[in-house]
């Protein structure tokens, strides 16, 4: 097989009528001083191994081991969709070591490679649950099974290991498995989909790497039948697999969040692809409603525990939150396809804010613990677990080191391994900027002309970013810089002239007759959010926002450690800011302990003005506490 791109080519190619084209990894590097560069450094240092670790000691790993070994079903270990999470630790260990190539990192590709090839039959199949004495047939439980699931993460896994490496073994061990899969489920098969979305995203990516028209083809098949009842009758409904209604007539994401938004993903890849216009519309829309009426403040979404699944319009409660970090990094990857496919800046928008409050908020500081779901209102303080215990669930208590359903901590880890590729994009007149990190941009624009730029900022402490853009040779070349929807009040300094610019994209033409340095400046004062009043949890409160930066109140930081509920925000005084600290006014009024909680106006009795310590919720849960992020009014 021929690739179609270069080794280090972009993470995600545009075939058909998008408007951006993404930068390659040898075309964007994220510098390591940078936010975004100390989390790439956690990742690689720690994220990465430690789930390599946990997936050796609960037998993620040893799984496949024994597939290869015949030792099945005996010595299974864990859930049915395990191996996925091996394959995507796979994909996050091929973006970094494309990053930061190590002859180490290299090893334990191989070594892994070589496990899952040994794991895989002739016909092209690989799973450790189905097919087996002793276990039930192929494709027999195709609503909770996951096996095409899993494909999915194994093809991108192999996509990453494709454009870092180049042809290897794990690009055999997916064509395979992409060919049984045309095979099994083309035209004339099994005519089904997956419970889970995910093996149309793994298609579509593969099929681009490999210029292959069957893989897009079976994903198309696989989008066209979703949504006709295909899947089992389940007690959370059709919609639970966005099985109920053609993707083309949805109005909005529905059902189970990530499942919803990997599908959705999926389906912006095809109508690039296919130039289907109508398909794309029918995305947009989803988006729209679903960021309308269906969002947490973070970005976060999914409403529901029970289901894991978006609740109606407008509700989004804040202590029941679901928020599952991965829906998180699926919300990220259908706004990046979206960007792509559109140039519309309100979707770098949604991928800052997702990432800065969902994706960021799941790991711990050292990269060893993780929040699955990520609740906007702690009503109890956490309770750590025991060190090395692994979490049954998703409870938002405190950050866990590892859980039975594990595949949060490597979704964050292949995103954080591939992020370069999401800082800038091209296009015939110049280079975007859509992530402000620390970082250098060398984007090929074609006709022998480069931009280079550097980008120099301690955002989000501070909204100061200054462009270095050394002199060049070809023809001048444009920079557009995406200003945020809250930054109202930015302005850009080039050679001394001062413009104001307004939140979209601001345009610095001329670009590459001269060395030049150019100063982006958004304003970062904080500033205080109010909810649709149809959100009751936002009703009669106030959350707090600095630049892309949501702000909660831990019990931790207030005099007693008295509990968060306690607090009343007097948003009549301004908030005061000191880098990324942040405080507002307010009271404390003590709770009661009344045998009956319903009666008359409660009592305003309470401290005196006291000074409130607000933190980003990206770094709360250090420690046992209660937290919220809508807080009451006066």
């Amino acid at each position: 097989m021929t690739l179609l791109i270069d080794p280090r080519r972009a993470i995600l190619p545009v075939d058909g009528a998008g408007v951006l084209r993404p930068l390659g990894l040898n075309e964007a590097r994220i510098s390591p001083d940078g936010y975004w560069g100390a989390w790439q450094t956690v990742n690689s240092r720690a994220m990465i191994d430690h789930c390599d670790e946990w997936m050796q000691r609960v037998g993620w790993i040893g799984n496949l081991e024994a597939a290869a070994q015949g030792t099945l079903p005996d010595a299974r270990r864990g859930r049915e969709f395990t191996d996925s999470d091996v394959f995507k630790l796979v994909e996050a260990m091929s973006w970094e070591h494309g990053r930061m190539p190590t002859p180490a990192r290299e090893q334990r590709i191989q070594e892994l490679t070589a496990v899952i090839a040994a794991a895989q039959e002739d016909d092209g199949y690989i799973n450790t649950q189905f097919g087996r004495p002793g276990q039930r047939p192929r494709y027999s439980d195709l609503e909770w099974g996951h096996e095409l699931y899993s494909y999915g993460h194994l093809l991108q896994a192999a996509v990453a290991r494709g454009r870092t490496a180049g042809h290897d073994e794990l690009l055999s061990v997916a064509t395979r498995v992409a060919d049984h899969v045309c095979e099994v489920f083309g035209e004339g098969g099994i005519e089904s989909v997956c419970g889970h979305p995910e093996i149309e995203l793994g298609l579509m990516e593969f099929a681009r790497m490999t210029g292959e028209e069957k893989y897009r083809r079976q994903a198309e098949l696989f989008l066209e039948r979703r949504g006709t009842g295909v899947l089992g009758h389940i007690e959370y409904g059709a919609e639970y697999f966005q099985d109920d209604i053609p993707i083309r007539d949805a109005t909005v994401l529905r059902g189970h969040a990530v499942r919803a938004l990997y599908l959705a993903a999926a389906a912006v890849d095809l109508a690039v692809d296919r130039d289907d216009r109508a398909l794309l519309a029918a995305i947009e829309r989803q988006w729209e409603n679903t960021v309308r009426a269906r969002t947490y403040i973070t970005g976060g979404m999914g409403a529901h525990h029970q289901d894991e699944a978006f609740g109606a319009d407008f509700e989004l409660p804040s202590d029941r939150a679901y928020c599952e970090t991965c829906a998180g990094v699926g919300a990220f990857m259908l706004s990046w396809r979206l960007l792509l496919a559109t140039g519309e800046a309100r979707y770098a928008d949604m991928m800052e804010r997702v990432l800065f409050n969902v994706v960021a908020t799941s790991p711990a500081e050292d990269g060893r613990s993780f929040f699955y779901t990520n609740t906007l209102h702690q009503r109890t303080p956490g309770v750590p677990g025991e060190p090395g215990e692994q979490n049954h669930r998703a409870a938002s208590s405190m950050r866990a080191p590892w859980f039975d359903v594990s595949c949060c901590p490597t979704n964050v880890a292949r995103t954080f391994a591939s992020l370069d590729a999401y800082v800038a994009t091209a296009e015939a007149d110049g280079v975007r900027v859509h992530l402000y990190t620390t970082c250098e941009i060398s984007a090929d624009l074609g006709g022998g002309r480069v931009a280079d730029i550097r980008l120099r900022t301690d955002y989000p402490e501070n909204g100061i970013v200054r462009i270095d853009v050394p002199a060049s040779s070809g023809d001048p070349w444009n920079l557009m810089l995406r200003i945020p929807d809250w930054a109202n009040g930015a302005e850009i300094d080039r050679g001394g002239s001062t413009d104001a610019v307004s939140p979209g994209w601001a345009t610095v033409g001329g670009l590459g007759s001269e060395d030049e340095s150019i100063e982006l400046r958004l304003p970062m004062a904080p500033r205080f959010t109010f909810g649709d009043p149809r959100i009751d949890a936002a009703r009669g409160a106030v959350a707090v926002e600095r630049g892309p930066l949501v702000y909660c109140v831990e019990s931790s930081d207030l005099p007693g450690e008295m509990h968060v509920d306690a607090v009343t925000v007097d948003t009549g005084v301004p908030l005061r800011a000191d880098g990324l600290r942040v405080t507002a006014t307010g009271r404390l009024t003590p709770l009661g302990d009344e045998p009956w909680p319903y009666g008359g106006p409660s009592s305003t009795d309470g401290s005196g003005v006291v000074e409130i310590p607000l933190t980003p919720y990206n770094s709360w849960g250090a420690k046992p506490s209660t937290m919220r992020v809508w807080m009451r009014t006066a």
